[in-house]
């Protein structure tokens, strides 16, 4: 009896997945809006995305054989208000999906055995590729075709019962499977995301500008930030969720108890200046098993100091002077941002 699309669906939850949804894996439709994206300089250094267009215009180049893509999502929303809801401008601001363990490592740990199930049931034959983010799959455009929610203005997949604080993942193979009705677009007249972006990263609906958001610039960006985009990093260290506290469809988002995805002791809105107090080894042990790992130590004392610049002065000069006494203070970009720091006037924000 061959291996049907309500069976995977069944697998997937017990594999730990909240969503599970089926594709047809053709090319074309949304997925060739990365090329024209890349083209108009709005990918800023991500350069990998155009190392790898082809694959990720046309999944047959990753799977010749591909007949299915199976998308996958798991809610990481802790019980933690959201960064637009803590007053107080002496707190660190990280994204909810670095608060917990490497979301990389635990949706592999749950794609492996998925996979290997898909394999024994399938039959003989059964080809999969399994990615989780870093691989080159255009995972949202994939879990808007199976139905998982729809890609909003703010480019993140919104779930109309879950809310958008969703993990994807994406196994491609060979299986010929029943194909789920695509998502439908509900964002409306709605531009709540646009509006509250403090950068204007979300230069038309649908359409992210990554060179002026905070994720890139805080996680991606290697070199200075630029100075016109400094005081708008506010006390954003890493990341940045704001598009997403403020959707509507996350008024009443799902809520997970699971204890990878709760926040560190430490991560969730600690205060600045301890931040900017951390020891090289206190910094590795918070980081252990985080995906704030990606941004790097030198990044992220970077950005400690372009947002202690909100900070009262007494409580900005400790701040600057404790990153200052760091041993990554050598690096230029560092340095140069504790030194914009020290002299910048800044408004204050509660």
């Amino acid at each position: 009896m061959p291996l049907s699309a309500a069976d995977v669906k069944a697998h997937a939850r017990e594999c730990g997945f909240d969503l599970c949804g089926i594709a047809q894996a053709d090319p074309g439709g949304k997925l060739d809006r990365l090329a024209d994206w890349i083209a108009r300089g709005l990918a800023g250094d991500m350069t990998y995305l155009a190392d790898s267009l082809d694959e990720r215009l046309d999944p047959r180049r990753v799977l010749p054989t591909v007949r299915s893509v199976i998308a996958l999502g798991c809610v990481y929303n802790a019980r933690q208000p959201y960064s637009t809801a803590v007053a107080g401008d002496d707190r660190a601001v990280i994204a909810r999906y670095a608060w917990g363990d490497d979301y990389h490592e635990t949706l592999r740990n749950r794609l492996r055995p998925f996979v290997r199930w898909l394999a024994a049931a399938g039959g003989a034959g059964v080809e999969a590729f399994s990615c989780v983010d870093s691989g080159p799959i255009q995972e949202r455009v994939f879990a808007e075709r199976a139905g998982l929610g729809w890609i909003g203005k703010h480019t993140c997949v919104i779930n109309p019962k879950l809310g958008s604080w969703i993990f994807l993942a994406a196994v491609l193979t060979n299986l010929e499977l029943d194909a789920d009705a695509p998502a439908v677009d509900q964002c409306g007249t709605c531009t709540r995301c646009i509006d509250a972006c403090p950068t204007g990263a979300i230069v038309e609906p649908y359409t992210l500008d990554a060179t002026r958001c905070l994720s890139y610039l805080t996680i991606e960006s290697r070199g200075a930030v630029d100075p016109l985009l400094r005081e708008s990093i506010g006390r954003q260290v890493l990341g940045c969720d704001i598009c997403q506290d403020v959707c509507p469809w996350n008024r009443k988002a799902a809520v997970t108890d699971e204890s990878v995805w709760q926040p560190c002791e430490g991560l969730a809105y600690p205060r600045l200046i301890d931040l900017c107090r951390l020891s090289d080894a206190g910094w590795r042990a918070l980081l252990r098993g985080s995906a704030m790992r990606r941004a790097g130590l030198r990044r992220i004392r970077r950005s400690l100091a372009y947002a202690s610049a909100h900070l009262p002065a007494d409580d900005r000069d400790m701040a600057l002077d404790a990153l200052s006494a760091q041993d990554s203070a050598t690096d230029p970009h560092v340095s140069d941002a504790i030194a914009w720091a020290r002299t910048a006037h800044v408004a204050r924000r509660t």
